[in-house]
């Protein structure tokens, strides 16, 4: 039990247990579907899962969508959402990956770099929206339901929609990423000759025993970067909203006075939470955009060797 609690009671405001049931997965204990465990493996959808599916469901049928309505036109000049697709696809292909990949492989890794793209932003931009605690909010506030007649919303609540906030998520991307680094250097040099290209030729063999080690060191540590980059920056705009927010409660319960809460989430919370709200959505855009730049420069570094 905290302080806190041992201090002024069972139903004290935990600021740090509130924000953490916020930004992580659905524990086990909440799963979205249960689902029998194999082999150790407890396959439960969770919240975080649930996410990834809507997202990726979401950004397959939107642009699909867009773009078949686009190649049907008779003369497909593109407007609205369709011209600024148009334009997003230009650019990651003009400016991040041909510059990296060379034109040569260019038609073989720009839908790649593109899905990823599309999907962080998409993910990213998901975990700003409060679409579950909107559901519960109607499920309580408009359409009076109690807590145990609506257990399927209820386990919505638990946890984060941020999917990119989770670590497995970014090392599942990081790892498609770790792949196609190894793909790329076989198709362009040969698998032997790709390995071969980790270390530059013509030093003196001791020399090999220091840099092998350092070059496959350097090779683990790019999806390891890739990882941690995503994840902890939606984590951490996530953390500072919600502790900023929570001055409301820890001042109502400081004083005692619904008043004082109220007062400092006028003066204080609300234009902090605004203001880095609007940080998040910078963030959204440039992770995602951070995370197909390195991985177009990461693979281009195998296909042009360069020591």
């Amino acid at each position: 039990m905290s302080l806190a609690a041992q201090g002024h009671g069972a139903n004290e405001f935990d600021a740090g247990e509130v924000i953490i049931e916020h930004v992580s997965n659905s524990s086990p204990e909440h799963p979205i579907f249960e689902l029998p465990t194999l082999w150790g493996i407890d396959f439960s959808v969770t919240k975080h899962v649930l996410v990834l599916w809507i997202v990726s469901a979401l950004v397959f049928t939107v642009i699909t969508w867009y773009v078949r309505k686009y190649l049907k036109q008779d003369r497909p000049v593109p407007t609205g959402f369709m011209n600024a697709l148009e334009a997003i696809v230009e650019y990651i292909r003009d400016s991040i990956v041909l510059p990296n990949v060379g034109p040569k492989y260019l038609l073989s890794w720009t839908p790649l770099i593109l899905t990823f793209f599309f999907f962080i932003v998409t993910a990213n931009a998901f975990g700003l929206v409060p679409l579950f605690d909107v559901l519960g909010a109607i499920n309580r506030l408009i359409l009076r339901v109690g807590p145990e007649e609506t257990q399927f919303i209820n386990t919505l609540l638990h946890g984060g929609a941020t999917a990119t906030g989770n670590y497995n998520v970014t090392a599942g991307l990081a790892l498609i990423t770790f792949t196609a680094i190894i793909i790329a250097g076989s198709k362009a040099h040969g698998f032997i000759q790709h390995w071969k290209n980790l270390v530059p030729p013509g030093f003196a063999w001791p020399l090999y025993i220091m840099l092998i080690p350092i070059e496959i060191l350097g090779m683990l540590v790019k999806p390891f970067a890739l990882t941690m980059r995503l994840a902890a920056n939606m984590t951490g705009g996530h953390i500072a909203i919600l502790a900023i927010l929570s001055f409301v409660f820890i001042f109502t319960g400081l004083f005692h006075s619904a008043l004082a809460g109220i007062g400092i989430g006028i003066v204080v919370s609300v234009p902090l939470a605004v203001g880095v709200s609007a940080l998040e959505i910078i963030v959204i855009l440039v992770q995602a955009y951070v995370f197909t730049m390195l991985s177009a420069v990461f693979i281009g570094m195998a296909i042009n060797v360069h020591h």
